[in-house]
């Protein structure tokens, strides 16, 4: 179907529910059981997916080229030690791997990691539903086309990349004809709230134009979710954002990060606006229906007649409530001219069983 893929047996796009995808990234600091902890706490802060990142220091980054460029730029210029030293700091051990998911499947939430290089890619396999994609290798095909290769839903984010480069990202996706989510990113990870003049959701109405087959989705690195609830509304049904418990950590992705706390308040409002969007049929709500009759009006005789009278534009009048039976307002041009058919008194409903219709 359109729009819609299946991950570990759940539908995820289209009119399912958003799935919410805690990047818990370098956060675990190092340390297994805080790993383990963080996946416990995003499953319970209602996070569908816990993800971690699978990348080796030397096979993700150039010591000398950062060097290189003369200082640290960006997110990065925060940094107390060198790119090559925080990447070999913040490195996942790959016999972290099965234990972390093992910790998920327990629990009841997907494990996820995006791999970086082609062996991790081939690593990971046996042990994600599904391929998620970082900004940074938009453009670093044969890694994408080796992840679509193995017939899993593809998750590309696409902060700092041009429409073209896009397109290109998912025409090899599209070659493998798997499913696909093209999630709207920015990544300057500042965490400042000017980002927000920066993360241009209406990007979305975009990829929903060019990439029809895609679920749309946002990976979002501002505070808060006023982000989220917007992209939400503009359809976008996966949502992926930095996960930690406590934000004054040391660390390159700690403060920008949601908590358990602020991850919470935004999937429940995420439900609430899911509720809110319903339909996009318009119809009478059930909850309205009463209000179609004390609310609405219906026409109503201004005296006493008699059968045999021809009705007058002064004869009637529109009032409150639309009582059942009663003519509305936007059928009075066939009331006037009409003939009363019975007596009738003050404020008596117009109705077809009192007057012949011009």
């Amino acid at each position: 179907m359109k729009g819609v893929m299946d991950i570990a047996g759940k539908s995820v796009g289209g009119s399912h529910p958003t799935y919410f995808i805690a990047d818990v990234a370098a956060n675990h600091d190092g340390v297994l059981d805080r790993a383990l902890e963080l996946i416990t706490l995003a499953k319970e802060a209602g996070a569908d997916a816990a993800k971690f990142q699978h990348f080796r220091a030397d096979h993700i980054v150039s010591d000398k080229g950062f060097r290189e460029l003369g200082g640290q730029q960006s997110h990065q210029a925060s940094w107390a030690k060198s790119v090559y030293e925080v990447y070999k700091d913040a490195s996942l051990p790959w016999e972290w791997t099965k234990p972390l998911a093992d910790h998920a499947k327990a629990i009841g939430i997907d494990f996820f990691t995006s791999p970086y290089d082609i062996e991790a890619i081939d690593f990971v396999d046996d042990f994600v539903p599904a391929y998620k994609i970082g900004s940074g290798d938009i453009t670093w095909l044969e890694a994408i086309d080796h992840m679509a290769s193995k017939g899993k839903p593809i998750i590309l984010a696409t902060g700092a990349a041009t429409l073209a480069e896009v397109e290109n990202a998912v025409a090899t996706i599209a070659r493998h004809g798997g499913a696909y989510s093209v999630m709207q990113c920015n990544t300057n990870y500042t965490g400042v709230s000017e980002n927000l003049h920066h993360i241009h959701l209406n990007v979305l109405n975009t990829y929903r134009e060019r990439f029809p087959d895609a679920v749309l989705g946002l990976s979002d690195h501002t505070h808060g979710h006023v982000t989220v609830l917007g992209a939400v509304a503009m359809g976008a049904r996966i949502i992926e954002k930095h996960f930690t418990d406590d934000v004054t950590k040391e660390g390159p992705d700690h403060h920008f990060s949601m908590t358990p706390v602020t991850w919470r308040e935004m999937v429940e409002r995420t439900r609430d606006l899911e509720a809110a969007l319903g339909s996009s049929t318009k119809v009478v709500a059930d909850n309205e229906k009463e209000t179609v009759v004390i609310q609405r009006r219906g026409l109503r005789f201004a005296r006493d007649m008699h059968a045999g009278e021809t009705i007058t534009a002064d004869d009637i009048v529109a009032l409150r409530p639309a009582t059942p039976g009663s003519i509305t307002p936007d059928h009075l041009d066939e009331v006037v001219g009409a003939v009363v058919t019975k007596d009738v008194v003050f404020h008596e409903i117009v109705s077809d069983g009192i007057v012949s219709r011009r």
